[in-house]
């Protein structure tokens, strides 16, 4: 009967780190950071820091400084952690906020994780070069690019750190449907 207890009240969550990739982050030694954290069936995704588990159910913020604290004691760095449960990333997905929009062929399509609520009003879309905020939901910025040969790199990236700083992170909509996926 206890076991049944504490196996409900495990949820599941991804956690989505800002700037790993695989020359910075090996993704076996970010799992066994998370397991160092006490979280349970850690899985990795990719090579950019996308990582799924299970931990009792607790605070976004709360998990996220657990997990950046097992970075600190076992990688020697901390990568900037947003987590979300997987119940809210399911609710994205189902939603599709980019369906309303008219996008341009080959758009790409990206989701960023905020760490906290906007707190100013912008009028939208915003836009440079190519790339569109279409909107904010809570704590998440839907923005779409085309690309456009830059020699200021992802015109994308900077439209978004210029307008809500940078405590974030960002995955392509397609990354954020397989970590959905993943469960």
């Amino acid at each position: 009967m206890a076991s049944t207890k504490v196996k409900s009240s495990m949820r599941r969550y991804a956690a989505f780190l800002r700037g790993v990739m695989p020359t910075n982050a090996k993704m076996p030694q970010l799992k066994k950071c998370f397991e160092a954290a006490g979280f349970a069936e850690v899985r990795t995704l990719l090579g950019s820091g996308n990582v799924v588990f299970s931990a009792a159910s607790a605070p976004e913020a709360s998990l996220e400084r657990k997990a950046e604290a097992a970075m600190s004691e076992h990688l020697g760095r901390v990568f900037l952690t947003i987590v979300r449960s997987m119940d809210a990333l399911q609710a994205i997905v189902d939603s599709d906020p980019f369906a309303s929009f008219r996008l341009p062929p080959g758009s790409k399509q990206v989701v960023t994780f905020l760490r906290k609520v906007p707190t100013s009003k912008l009028h939208f879309p915003v836009e440079a070069d190519g790339a569109r905020i279409l909107c904010v939901k809570d704590m998440e910025i839907f923005t779409s690019y085309v690309r456009v040969p830059s020699a200021r790199g992802a015109v994308f990236m900077k439209l978004i750190e210029q307008t809500f700083g940078l405590e974030l992170t960002t995955r392509t909509w397609d990354t954020v449907k397989r970590v959905v996926a993943a469960k």
